[in-house]
Order: structure tokens, then C-alpha cells, then sequence
């Protein structure tokens, strides 16, 4: 992911111990890799988005460094929270347009085997909820699915934010998808 990843994990323990200039340290080093997984996560997004990388970028790190009951542990930690944080805006932002205020009127519809293809708001939605169950049945195989689908990260580097092989993070994959898929239909 990043070029320097001590200076990452410096800066996050010194997060961790309330320094609040490493915060302002830390943006910099991480902030292309942080908009690349935006513009990949968007990308997907149904067209008309208004929400650019940057504003994504921004706000999902506002809430990462804003939260100050998180201990970083590392890298890994920090990107796969990052990808948390982009999801969460995201399906915020789905469930607020699919209200009647904001022209509801939502219907459900089936995902095809691409897991989403439209990327419509109301798939987004039911997406959110299906995945919460996973991650209650299987946080791991919930998290490589964030990593992977949200964040846009390859298998490899999944593999990596996770501390697990890439073989595993492959198996989780692809069980974690078809696990989706029959409870979404």
C-alpha cells in the first residue's frame, strides 16, 4: 500500500497516545493511497454521484482520526478501518436517498452473480444488512469482503491489511460471496 509503512505505524502509536499533531502528519503519507481506494469505491457507485474522492477521503478520515477510542494497530489496521469508514458513509448516504424526503420509493431487487452491477442505492442497502449478518457469523470472512468489494484492495493486499495468507483471503473470497449471494435471492 504505502512506501514507509514505520513512519505509518510510528504515527498511529503516537495517535494512540493523544499526540494530536501526528494526526496532521499522518494525512500526507497516506492520503494518496486513502483517495485511490476512494476512486475505486466510487467508480462503482451508480452515476449522477455527487460525492467526489476527496470529499470521501475527508470525511472517512475525520472519522478515523476523530476517534479516540481506537488503539491503531498498524497499517492494516488503519486501511482496513478506512475502508470501514468509506462503506459506512457510503451506505449512509444510500439509506438517506432512499427515504421518501429524498425521492424513496426504493425497490428491492435481486443482484445479479457480478454482486452488484447497477450499484442502485436499495442494493447498497440490502448489501449493508446481508454483511452484517456475515460478520457475525465470520468477522474474517466479513472484513475481506470490506477489504476487496469497499475498499478495492487486490486479494494480496487484503491478505496483507488482514495478517493472513493470500490463499486464505481467496477461500474467505469466494465463500463469502456465494455465502452473500444465497441470502440475497
Amino acid at each position: 500500500m504505502i512506501g514507509n509503512m514505520s513512519d505509518v505505524e510510528n504515527i498511529l502509536k503516537a495517535i494512540n497516545e493523544g499526540d494530536l499533531r501526528a494526526a496532521e502528519q499522518l494525512l500526507p503519507i497516506v492520503y494518496e493511497d486513502l483517495k485511490r481506494l476512494a476512486r475505486q469505491r466510487l467508480s462503482r457507485e451508480q452515476s449522477g454521484q455527487s460525492l467526489q474522492a476527496t470529499d470521501l477521503v475527508h470525511e472517512a478520515y475525520l472519522r478515523l482520526v476523530g476517534n479516540r477510542e481506537v488503539d491503531w494497530n498498524g497499517e492494516g489496521h488503519f486501511f482496513g478501518a478506512a475502508a470501514e469508514a468509506m462503506r459506512r458513509i457510503l451506505i449512509d448516504r444510500a439509506r438517506r436517498r432512499c427515504t421518501q424526503k429524498h425521492g424513496g420509493d426504493c425497490q428491492r431487487i435481486e443482484l445479479s452473480v457480478d454482486l452488484m452491477p447497477d450499484q442502485k442505492d436499495e442494493r447498497l442497502v440490502q448489501l449493508d444488512e446481508v454483511l452484517d449478518q456475515l460478520r457475525e457469523y465470520d468477522a474474517r470472512k466479513a472484513d475481506v469482503v470490506n477489504l476487496r468489494f469497499f475498499a478495492g484492495l487486490t486479494n494480496e493486499e487484503a491478505a496483507a491489511a488482514l495478517g493472513i495468507s493470500p490463499a486464505t483471503a481467496q477461500r474467505d473470497w469466494v465463500f463469502a460471496r456465494a455465502w452473500l449471494q444465497s441470502k440475497l435471492r
